[in-house]
């Protein structure tokens, strides 16, 4: 059984609505949907918030082995080794698009546009290579939730 299914089942058996549980957890109701929909899966801090809101162990939800494998990485990330790390890997177990989008995706032209918009961060505030990606980081995490 999926995850989704799993999530969508013990939802259901607690007597929550979608909205109830997003409130609960202070996301969007269609972050709950698309967790049901097997779209995306909650990281691990929502899994384990989500095991008390629906009294189930976070091994009911989520894959244990999934779940176990992601924890370990996250333990084990220092600034040594954190370049070592294929976090695409890591993370398409959450978010299954990070495995196959490179197939589908005109990577390169995306690429592009993301190494210009960093160089003219760079350029034009004077910024490093990483506070320049860490603005941009946060500009498109903006963007995105204002779209949602």
């Amino acid at each position: 059984m999926s995850i989704g299914k799993r999530l969508y089942e013990a939802r259901k058996n607690a007597g929550l609505s979608q909205e109830e549980v997003a409130e609960k957890l202070n996301v969007a109701r269609q972050t709950i949907s698309k967790w049901e929909l097997d779209e995306t899966i909650p990281d691990l801090k929502q899994g384990e918030a989500l095991s008390k809101i629906y009294g189930k162990e976070i091994s009911e939800l989520i894959n244990e082995d999934e779940y176990k494998e992601i924890k370990e990485v996250l333990k084990n990330t220092n600034e040594k080794n954190v370049d070592k790390i294929n976090w695409t890997k890591v993370w398409s177990k959450k978010y299954p698009v990070l495995g196959t989008y490179q197939s589908v995706v005109d990577v390169d032209k995306y690429v592009k546009e993301i190494s210009r918009l960093l160089t003219m961060l760079e350029t034009e505030y004077n910024y490093n290579k990483l506070d320049a990606m860490l603005v941009l980081k946060d500009m498109l995490a903006h963007t995105w939730k204002d779209n949602k």
